[in-house]
């Protein structure tokens, strides 16, 4: 089984924040970006790549698919930071056997049909919630804490 340290939703991905509080908060030696979009973006990788690099960690970029095709692979020494761009590829990833046991939502910024959740930075329409819902239902934990010195706080679902 590999060893997911922690699963992150966080629609910048990879970023400072990631680098200097959550790689070294969670003990990860290994980014796995699995975003389509991401793993088909030379550019956005490469600016990705200079904070992991910064983080002295290995840094993966693959679609949802070939995640799951390949999770199960992992080394038992590569401790996984699981980075996902929304709740819909950790849905997939979740239905496609990714054993997550616990989500740490990041930033989701607003956009058209979001609405503000239980904390700034963190904007959910109706499909966002349906895929949390799902995976609470599941037993999968869901915070959303920001960084590590901030205590988490629980999703409102009824909104």
């Amino acid at each position: 089984m590999p060893n997911i340290v922690l699963t992150r939703i966080d629609n910048r991905l990879i970023h400072g924040q990631v680098g200097m509080y959550l790689i070294g908060h969670c003990g990860a030696n290994l980014v796995v970006v699995a975003n389509d979009e991401a793993a088909n973006d030379p550019v956005l990788q490469q600016v990705m790549k200079i904070t992991a690099d910064s983080s002295n960690v290995g840094v993966r970029f693959f679609t949802i698919a070939k995640t799951i095709e390949v999770i199960h692979k992992a080394s038992d020494s590569q401790k996984i930071l699981l980075v996902c761009k929304n709740p819909q590829d950790v849905r997939a990833l979740f239905e496609g056997g990714v054993p997550i046991n616990k989500v740490n939502v990041g930033n989701m910024h607003v956009a058209p049909g979001k609405r503000k959740n239980s904390k700034p930075h963190v904007y959910l329409d109706d499909k966002d919630l349906e895929d949390f819902a799902y995976l609470r239902d599941h037993g999968v934990e869901i915070y959303i804490q920001m960084i590590f010195q901030e205590r988490p706080v629980e999703i409102d679902y009824s909104k």
